[in-house]
């Protein structure tokens, strides 16, 4: 601290304002761009959830372009060529205003598409996002050298830099979203982003006035400031596990939880709520705190969410997740702010905890789909995150019996473990027995709260022994990791009128079931679920049975392809699905057989629906099926007024347009109201409940759609089923391609 006591120092308040105020616009920009962007790329993939979390891997890999550039340039670079070559930088960058899609962007439809987004981004975003990913740590090596009496520590400044990442992220669902269209947030983003350059200009102008003499006399003042390679490493790996963890706990909760949107900010934002935290002056008082409550919170969170999901509801289950989400981070967060170094390693600092959120995010984007058929890199995190418990270094430390000792009880347990696994075919009667003995060793785990290494295995031996135990329980045939999702294929047993055990197949996608099939040959050809005769879709196909023998119908989305066991041999049928998977397990019979038994004259398209429904000719069909909106992770571009009058567009003047709308969280049918008053279109609902109980038929709600009331009235006056006309709905916004807001039809 010497140094600073040399050096004539600046008080005043305001050089503080402008710089925080720097860091704070840089990071709303980034943490509103970061939605809108994958708002823009999310309909043109499905509305899949690995839409959000590639895009978050850019963002991760150009953060960490951004801080290598700046530890280079504040390094190796005077300060007045630092301010030069950072303008210069700033003015190739407008190059990319304003933001916008490359001209025929479209994704690949036969390969996974990871690769063709992360192009797409960087054509778009890449150089102003680069600008904006390169000020926090740049900005604040630069108040280092302002001469300010707190410029010997500037990380404050970082919670600043959190803080603006934390307003824009929360406000972009419940502020921009709701009220601002695509094109006008393009447009106030760019302004936003102008207003940026002027302030890093003013940081500039400071630093340049300030000609800090003691510039060279610092170098060698803190020659003694080295960094030991462990101390690199434990950096690294601070970052890394939350990262991972961070992309593992969104694709954990939109495969097993609800797979809903609005979902996956809220890890984000527990991320960033840590940081804020941590580099306050309150972290010496919380981080204890922290590492206390993590072990407690880890018994009911291995009791309820891995050991007996099934006894809450999901979203207890869900807060379950994140409270030990965030204890975790905070943990690996406040050590990283407990170890931070002098300010002459700033820039080292933040540049190895970028690299490591890259690389966190990059195994979980790149390499757990390709070698885990399941989301098993967030348990494997949960383990990590264990082991960087304070207390590590030492418990390496200690001598060889001291480490046996350690590993004693985990090894009994895998002993244990692999006994209850050779007799499997016993399980269903000691499950009881094993559960309250899971507990109970779960109970254990608190036990060894300050020994890092024994609380991580036996919590990873408990978590991969309760999963595999799930799976066997669960009869899984099939289980396979996509782009778009885990899907798994179940075989299940109900029992027949005379109570003989029957076996029967189920498609999941992550928890949502999209389709179900009997094996019996009385029953094999028999639509089920969503899709049953009794339902919506059987009273439709049974009603206009007299005029559809010569129908063209599209499908958009093939689930286990029931639908098509309405097909008759003149029809001609097109199905459309975007996930090749899907597509690939709904074709082997050793699955499913209603493609090989029904589809006499079926056409498949693999690729957004949207898309391909473009290339098809005008009035080529006569019933349009739209059933992309059986999960909860809803496409919305396939439900604005544009695609509606795409569908239109593509039916006969008297075609149907038929939209699956059942849904555990969202009143799709607020939106598709609201169109048919918009387009003066004729729509009848109905809300099917089985009246009597029937196997595997199941409560599904259906909506129909025409240009005239008249081609529904065969429906509308049918005895097979309750159809309503569409009630009106005054609180919803028209839903279009530049503005849609799934907050406002939250049931």
């Amino acid at each position: 601290m010497r140094i600073h006591s040399e050096v004539k120092t600046d008080r005043n308040l305001s050089l503080i304002f402008l710089f925080a105020a720097t860091l704070f616009t840089s990071a709303s920009l980034m943490f509103v761009l970061q939605p809108m962007f994958g708002k823009i790329l999310l309909p043109l993939l499905g509305g899949s959830p690995a839409v959000w979390n590639t895009c978050m891997v850019f963002y991760q890999s150009i953060l960490f372009l951004g801080y290598l550039y700046a530890h280079y340039i504040s390094t190796r670079q005077s300060q007045h060529r630092q301010i030069l070559i950072h303008a210069g930088v700033m003015l190739v960058s407008f190059l990319a205003l304003p933001l916008a899609l490359p001209e025929n962007t479209i994704p690949p439809t036969d390969s996974d598409p990871t690769f063709w987004l992360f192009w797409t981004l960087l054509l778009a975003i890449g150089l102003p996002f680069f600008v904006v990913s390169t000020t926090a740590p740049l900005i604040q090596k630069w108040f280092s050298n302002v001469g300010h009496h707190t410029s010997h520590d500037p990380y404050y400044l970082y919670a600043a830099s959190n803080a603006g990442s934390l307003m824009a992220l929360l406000s972009y669902p419940f502020v921009l979203e709701p009220n601002i269209g695509l094109a006008d947030q393009k447009t106030y983003w760019s302004i936003g982003y102008l207003l940026l350059c002027l302030l890093i200009a003013g940081c500039a102008f400071i630093l340049w006035k300030a000609r800090q003499q003691t510039e060279a006399s610092q170098e060698n003042l803190l020659e003694s400031y080295d960094l030991s390679p462990y101390t690199q490493l434990h950096w690294l790996a601070l970052a890394f596990v939350p990262s991972s963890l961070l992309l593992g706990l969104t694709n954990f909760i939109s495969t097993d939880i609800a797979s809903v949107p609005l979902l996956w900010i809220i890890p984000l934002t527990l991320y960033l709520l840590s940081f804020i935290i941590v580099f306050s002056k309150w972290n010496p008082v919380i981080h204890p705190l922290m590492v206390r409550l993590q072990p407690i919170v880890l018994l009911p969170f291995l009791a309820y969410s891995f050991i007996n999901p099934a006894v809450l509801p999901y979203w207890m289950d869900l807060m379950l997740h994140l409270l030990a989400f965030f204890l975790a981070v905070m943990v690996c967060h406040g050590e990283l702010a407990r170890n931070r170094p002098h300010t002459r390693h700033l820039t080292t600092f933040y540049l190895i905890m970028s690299f490591a959120g890259m690389l966190g995010g990059m195994f979980n984007t790149f390499v757990a789909p390709f070698v885990f058929n399941g989301v098993y890199e967030y348990p494997i995190m949960i383990v990590a995150a264990l082991l960087l418990r304070p207390g590590l270094k030492s418990s390496i430390g200690k001598h060889k019996m001291a480490w046996i000792s350690q590993l004693i009880l985990p090894a009994i347990l895998v002993i244990v473990g692999l006994t209850i696994y050779a007799s499997s075919d016993n399980l269903p009667q000691y499950l009881d027995t094993i559960g309250v003995g899971l507990i109970l060793i779960a109970g254990l785990t608190y036990a060894f709260r300050r020994q890092p290494i024994t609380l991580a295995v036996l919590t990873g031996i408990l978590i991969f022994f309760t999963q595999g135990l799930h799976g066997l329980l669960s009869n899984t045939l099939y289980q396979e990791r996509s782009f778009f999702g885990v899907l798994s294929v179940r075989e299940s047993v109900l029992a027949d009128e005379q109570d003989r055990p029957e076996k029967y197949h189920e498609l999941f996608h992550g928890t949502t079931k999209h389709g179900a099939q009997r094996l019996t040959a009385a029953h094999i050809q028999t639509p089920l679920t969503y899709y049953s005769r009794p339902g919506p879709m059987g009273q439709l196909f049974k009603e206009y049975d007299n005029v559809d023998q010569n129908w063209r119908i599209g499908v958009v989305g093939l689930g286990a392809g029931a639908l098509t066991c309405y097909a008759k041999q003149q029809q001609e049928w097109t199905l459309y699905e975007i996930d090749p998977l899907v597509v690939e397990v709904a074709s082997n019979p050793a699955y499913f057989s209603y493609l090989k038994l029904c589809s006499h004259n079926a056409a498949m398209r693999i690729g957004d629906a949207r898309l391909s429904l473009e290339k098809e000719p005008d009035k080529k069909f006569d019933l349009l099926v739209m059933d992309a909106f059986s999960s909860d992770s809803v496409p919305t571009h396939l439900l604005t007024q544009e695609a509606l009058k795409l569908y239109f567009k593509k039916l006969k003047p008297d075609g149907i347009l038929a939209f699956h709308i059942t849904n555990r969280h969202l009143a799709l049918k607020k939106v598709l109201s609201d169109h048919a008053k918009q387009l003066h279109l004729a729509a009848m609902i109905q809300e099917f409940k089985p009246q009597q109980e029937i196997p595997l038929v199941v409560a599904t709600d259906w909506v129909v759609m025409a240009n005239r009331t008249e081609t529904l009235e065969p429906l509308r006056l049918s005895s097979l089923g309750s159809w309503q006309k569409l009630p009106l709905y005054f609180d919803v916004k028209p839903w279009t391609d530049d503005f849609t807001n799934i907050v406002s039809i939250w049931k």
